[in-house]
């Protein structure tokens, strides 16, 4: 039961990260997102049971560094792209990344500096008496994590106040796995101090994720934290999706119009035909095909079948008799009227400042 609710959650995460990964190297932004979710999904890849003995053959309890150190690199970039929503992207960047540098650093250092490390699932409970490093080890994952999940939820519960709709549904599931993100740290501290104080500690082995009390603050809660985390990370970019499909429908929409106009106006044409994202691409198309409108004698009032009809009687090729300045007078004019408004503004800006005293 433990194995396919990570395995599923993981599932989840790696998907949504492998789709937000598509949709950042196409429009360029959404990176940190990605990583989070990736990461999150190989974390909890990593901690199924059977991976863990699968990873063991490799080096003793690996599976268990594994998975806590792509937990911390997806809490960093979770924080970073809550921070980002929220307009404080640059503030604190460089201390969040020295951090988790640091962090990842003594997580490598005490576990490959621990021996006697069990095979199969990597449960410590029994050696932190004894291993001092292992201490060490989860005192550094836990009181990262709970700076991060902390930083998470403030940063959420102050921008949920200014957001609306699809955002503030997000921010509302992220402050909530924040929640369940704190219970089982507090459970993780709580069982390592037990586990110190007790003379014969014992593996705390789970039939599943929600059997007992423990079991729940160890396993259950921390699938239910990311599962929230990605449907939170999510659910805010599918407006953005929508709007993304509209823009493609609007694009095969215009390109015979725009194909006819270009034609017959090769001047309308943009030297830069467009960012990398769709919608700088529509926006150009849009600009030129309204330019051809204009230069075609279509007024905004007019009907669009008029206007449609219009365009369809042009040629494809310019009328070599009729004046070359017809088509340049609305540019001209457009930028006649521009200069002579810069002009006054300048005036304007000059009678305004005044002259410094000698």
């Amino acid at each position: 039961m433990i194995d396919i609710l990570f395995v599923a959650v993981g599932a989840f995460a790696l998907f949504a990260g492998i789709w937000r990964a598509v949709r950042a190297r196409r429009t360029g932004a959404g990176v940190g997102l990605a990583v989070s979710l990736i990461a999150l999904g190989a974390a909890f890849c990593f901690l199924s049971n059977r991976a863990q003995q699968f990873e063991s053959e490799l080096y003793p309890s690996l599976g268990r560094l594994l998975s806590n150190l792509a937990t911390m690199v997806a809490a960093y970039g979770i924080g970073l792209t809550v921070a980002e929503i929220s307009g404080t992207r640059d503030r604190g960047r460089r201390t969040r990344l020295g951090a988790l540098g640091v962090a990842l650093a003594v997580l490598v250092v005490t576990f490959f500096s621990t021996s006697g490390l069990p095979r199969g699932v990597g449960v410590f409970d029994e050696l932190y008496g004894t291993h001092p490093t292992l201490v060490v080890y989860v005192f550094t994952y836990t009181v990262y994590l709970g700076f991060a999940v902390i930083d998470i939820g403030i940063v959420a519960a102050v921008t949920i106040r200014a957001s609306g709709g699809a955002l503030r549904a997000g921010l509302a599931l992220l402050l909530l796995a924040s929640a369940f993100a704190v219970a089982y740290l507090a459970g993780k501290v709580v069982a390592t101090i037990h586990a110190l104080q007790a003379e014969h500690p014992v593996k705390a082995l789970c039939r599943g994720p929600f059997s007992t009390l423990p079991c729940t603050l160890d396993v259950g809660f921390p699938a239910v934290s990311v599962l929230l985390i990605v449907v939170g990370l999510t659910i805010p970019a599918v407006p953005g999706l929508a709007a993304s499909r509209r823009d493609a429908r609007t694009l095969r929409l215009l390109r015979p119009l725009r194909a006819h106009l270009t034609r017959r106006f090769p001047e309308i044409t943009r030297i830069d035909p467009g960012g990398p994202s769709r919608r700088e691409r529509l926006l150009t198309a849009m600009s030129e095909t309204n330019d051809g409108l204009m230069l075609a004698g279509a007024t905004p009032d007019m009907p669009p079948p008029a206007a449609a009809r219009l365009v369809r009687d042009l040629p494809d090729e310019p009328d070599e008799t009729e004046p070359s300045t017809a088509t340049g007078e609305p540019f001209a004019a457009d930028v006649a009227r521009l200069r002579a408004i810069a002009r006054a503004y300048r005036r304007l800006e000059e009678t305004a400042t005044p002259s410094p005293r000698r």
